[in-house]
């Protein structure tokens, strides 16, 4: 549904539940030095942290290699070193030192050393795989990168970017999964055809973080192991991640104390846990954006007047109350809560009174038909049916189109759209991910990049310049302060009607505490899971 995020359901969850019945009868409780997760893993495709990029490794590999710093279990609203004891910035805002922490051991025994960790982000770079974007838009290139990020000694690393950019946002950038320390020596010495140890890597790790890999199984399992060596000792030896796709299934095997954990559930199955002591249910917000993108193309939909009646004619609370409840909170700017520089905006609600007049103003006393392009999968279904009740209410008449995920982003990536619902999830933990799509674009020519806003034909000076300077800000402050601006700015004036932040829910046996899976896939833990 979001970006890089999918939920699925099986049609065949009846034979499976009764196929497993038989298969669990007789299996014992999980181990209690283990904890056993249920989720869909079938987009794992390796496990390379300078490779990786879907959803499922991104979470798992996050427990598994360490960063120079990041948004740690204990307080996941403060950016800490983590193999990084400390940190200056230049004068010049574009020279970062660290010092790493003294004696940080890799699996292997040996010692992380500063040029592990510079070899390991040049690596990202000259490999240059799907996350290697984030690095290299801080004009670090295959040619310069090496010159730009080396040791100094064995407990120092210097990196120098070229562009201009708030050293907040490469510090957060440097908390991603992909510029995790992999040991040099380790992956050399499985280098195949100069691939730096990729292959290799795709099933192995050499890491210094809080688990080690395993084994991973295509389509059945991920298993980590606690590493003895780091810092901060995990409270469980091992997580096994088993790929269980149907969401009953995984609530059948939660109830039965084969799994521990279930990552996958939808609105019926934890209806069905309700009566069940022996689990709990916990939510945690997500990064998402649920979001409904309004075309500029579209004369109508140009005019602000009309864009901003349309805002009054979405029911966003009476949707959160009732059969979005437990899922989604309303949320109206492009930051999701919790994120860094979120700010707290919901400035829209359901008024027609409202919305009737600011039609007649743009010249629409009686409405006009418009056509909504959905993905065909439930809530989107759900939502768009809501929102033709209620927009009819002001003579607006949506034509309903759904179809499948894959024909709904060709549709917005052609621009061919009217009004399309559909949803977003950011790239990184910095508010520069989601601002650069949702309020920049320098250039509305077909052959150009396309940001959402692009997609929307949105192209504003002002919050073109909003978005450059509040990225290049220094003071953290005053740059929070531009964001919580630009949101504002978009929110109202924006080709958009932002609706809905997903939680992620989490279904455990009540003996299991301490997971924290945080805002983004690179802020979820396991070392802070226990089983009593």
């Amino acid at each position: 549904m979001m970006n890089r995020r999918t939920f699925m359901a099986s049609a065949s969850a009846t034979t499976v539940l009764s196929t497993l019945l038989a298969q669990h009868e007789a299996e014992a409780a999980t181990p209690k030095d283990t904890v056993v997760i249920a989720s869909q893993i079938d987009d794992t495709i390796t496990c390379d942290p300078g490779e990786a990029y879907e959803i499922s490794p991104q979470i798992f590999l996050s427990s598994v290699y360490d960063r120079l710093v990041r948004y740690e279990a204990e307080d996941l609203t403060k950016l800490v070193g983590s193999a990084a004891a400390s940190w200056e910035i230049g004068k010049d805002s574009k020279t970062f030192t660290f010092k790493l922490r003294p004696n940080m051991k890799f699996e292997s025994g040996a010692t992380v050393t500063a040029e592990d960790f510079a070899w390991s982000i040049q690596r990202v770079v000259l490999m240059d795989k799907t996350p290697a974007f984030l690095l290299t838009q801080l004009g670090w290139t295959k040619a310069n990168v090496k010159d730009l990020v080396k040791a100094l000694d064995p407990l120092t690393i210097q990196m120098k970017i070229i562009e201009d950019f708030s050293p907040v946002m490469v510090l957060n950038l440097m908390a991603t999964t992909c510029a995790s320390a992999v040991e040099k020596k380790v992956a050399l010495a499985n280098e195949k055809n100069g691939d730096l140890g990729n292959e290799w890597l795709k099933t192995h790790s050499a890491t210094s973080g809080a688990y080690k890999l395993v084994s991973w199984k295509p389509n059945e399992s991920v298993t980590l192991e606690a590493n003895a060596g780091y810092r901060l000792p995990a409270k469980t030896k091992r997580v096994v991640i088993r790929h269980v796709p149907e969401p009953a299934t995984q609530r059948l095997l939660l109830e039965k104390g084969d799994i521990d954990m279930a990552w996958s559930l939808q609105s019926d199955q934890i209806k069905a846990l309700a009566a069940n002591k022996d689990v709990k249910v916990d939510t945690f917000p997500y990064s998402g954006t649920w979001y409904c993108n309004m075309n500029l193309g579209d004369a109508r939909l140009k005019n602000p007047k009309v864009r901003t009646a349309l805002r009054y004619l979405v029911d966003y609370q009476g949707m959160a109350n009732s059969f979005l409840k437990g899922q989604f909170i309303v949320n109206q700017t492009f930051l999701p809560k919790g994120f860094p520089g979120w700010t707290d905006y919901n400035p829209y609600k359901l008024d027609v009174a409202k919305a009737k007049a600011l039609l007649a103003e743009a010249g629409y006393p009686n409405g006009f038909e418009v056509r909504l392009n959905i993905s065909n999968q439930s809530p989107n279904t759900e939502i768009a049916q809501s929102m033709q009740q209620t927009m009819a209410m002001a003579g607006v008449k949506v034509n309903i189109v759904a179809t499948d995920r894959k024909q709904l982003i060709a549709e917005i990536r052609g621009r061919r759209h009217q009004l399309l619902f559909i949803s977003w999830t950011p790239d990184y933990l910095d508010p520069h991910t989601n601002a650069g799509v949702f309020a920049m674009n320098d250039d509305d020519a077909d052959d150009k990049p396309k940001p959402l806003a692009w997609r929307s034909h949105y192209m504003d000076p002002v919050s073109n310049k909003m978005t450059m300077d509040a990225v290049k800000e220094i003071d953290p402050k005053k740059r929070d302060k531009m964001y919580a601006d630009l949101q504002k700015k978009i929110t109202d004036e924006g080709p958009y009607i932002l609706m809905f932040q997903p939680l992620t829910i989490v279904a455990s046996r009540k003996n299991v505490s301490g997971y924290k899976p945080g805002i983004v896939e690179d802020t979820y833990f396991f070392r802070t899971i226990a089983k009593s």
